[in-house]
């Protein structure tokens, strides 16, 4: 082999002599889609139908439709009319990166809404990048139909980074749609007993889904590039299902918050303290009776604290202080020290029953307890600073019975 042009006609024999490669299979064939032309390009597009009694988990699809969204919008402080359930645009995206900013894309946008008694849901898919004029044009005349769109954490991903895209690509964004985003009511029902509010927790504790070979979502943007080079788009089914469970997840949440929201009587203890934190800031009889409701169905440890400590405080704001030292002495008959009911007993006999001596008991015995749990020193000061002053105040009480 002694020129270059030999080593060619070898290598172009041996290249010969292999079978070709087969074509990749087209996405939508894999998903069971079809390519969407939308006067701006194609995309990839796929449609599901469920009908209303589908269950996703527990839940019935059908339930969203019959939630009450006036109280809903009103407990997570929506100040927007939502109107009726069918009305609604459940949204998730799937992005090439969690990090937000101009260079990153959604790929895939999993939308849901009610059609002729049927929930309809709609995945768009960017085959590349230069798919993404199409994409936003499939979802403008879907966000302007919306009375309203759901997400879950939204607020701070999914919509700013859609609202980039629409700006980046001088289109116009619906700046004024209503947005429910059901993160921060999920926070106020759920934190304190679960051990966080991310949907996968809320799917398989709430709703009782358990979803099987779920694609991490962590992986799902190196999937993405990894079809851009390769065009294997086997692998992105699974994104494609994964997609779909949180869109369908978004409209079972919505079904479950309104029913807990306008019947409590089938909701665990542990959601009746949530969901007296979630109406508090806007409905306060109602929050409190969800609060009494969940220490007589007998919630468990460190919930009944927390809900016997904010049902206290607004006892106090009322001056029924029976109820509230009543409430106070439960929340401090525990094994983990808390310093607040201490604390507040100690305030009451000595500003409002003037017994400084019963004061000056229960601040003795509170100081004993923080020292034993090992308290922050910001907490034993407090209690010795306490004590001492009612140790002054008993002494010159002493002094002035002693004079007279």
């Amino acid at each position: 082999m002694s020129t270059i042009d030999d080593l060619r006609r070898v290598i172009r024999r041996i290249e010969g002599a292999r079978p070709p490669r087969p074509a990749p299979e087209p996405i939508e064939r894999l998903v069971d889609g079809e390519l969407h032309d939308t006067g701006h390009g194609s995309i990839v597009r796929v449609r599901r139908e469920y009908p209303l009694s589908h269950r996703h988990g527990a839940e019935p699809l059908g339930d969203a439709l019959a939630a009450p969204l006036e109280l809903l919008a009103r407990a997570a402080r929506i100040d927007a009319e939502l109107g009726a359930a069918d009305g609604l645009l459940f949204l998730d995206t799937e992005t090439t990166g969690l990090a937000g900013g101009t260079g990153t894309y959604a790929f895939l946008v999993g939308v849901a809404r009610v059609e002729d008694a049927r929930l309809v849901v709609l995945q768009y898919f960017m085959r590349d990048f230069d798919d993404e004029p199409a994409l936003l044009t499939a979802l403008e005349p879907l966000l302007a139909r919306a009375r309203a769109v759901v997400t879950f954490n939204g607020g701070g991903f999914d919509l700013p980074l859609l609202e980039t895209r629409f700006v980046l690509a001088r289109r116009r964004w619906p700046s004024t749609l209503p947005h429910l985003d059901l993160l921060r009511p999920a926070r106020r029902v759920w934190t304190g007993w679960l051990s966080d509010c991310r949907l996968s927790t809320l799917e398989s504790a709430v709703l009782g889904l358990a979803r099987e070979d779920d694609v991490p979502g962590g992986l799902i943007p190196m999937l993405y590039f990894d079809y851009l080079r390769s065009r294997r788009a086997a692998p992105l089914c699974r994104v494609f299902e994964h997609n779909r469970a949180d869109v369908l997840s978004l409209v079972a949440l919505v079904g479950w918050f309104g029913r807990a929201l306008a019947d409590t009587s089938g909701v665990r203890p542990e959601e009746l303290a949530g969901l007296g934190r979630l109406w508090e800031p806007c409905d306060l009889e109602r929050a409190l009776g969800c609060y009494r409701a969940a220490l007589e169905a007998g919630v468990p440890e460190p919930v009944a604290r927390w809900a016997r400590l904010r049902l206290a405080w607004w006892e106090k704001r009322a001056a029924r202080w029976d109820a509230a030292c009543e409430l106070w002495e439960a929340a401090r008959q525990h094994d983990l020290f808390d310093p607040r009911p201490w604390e507040e007993l100690a305030k009451f006999h000595e500003h409002r029953a003037r017994d400084l001596t019963a004061a000056r008991a229960v601040v003795e015995d509170a100081l004993g307890l923080a020292r034993t749990a090992g308290a922050a020193s910001r907490v034993l000061e407090a209690f010795a600073y306490r004590l001492a002053r009612l140790d002054r105040r008993l002494a010159a009480r002493r002094l002035d019975v002693s004079m007279t």
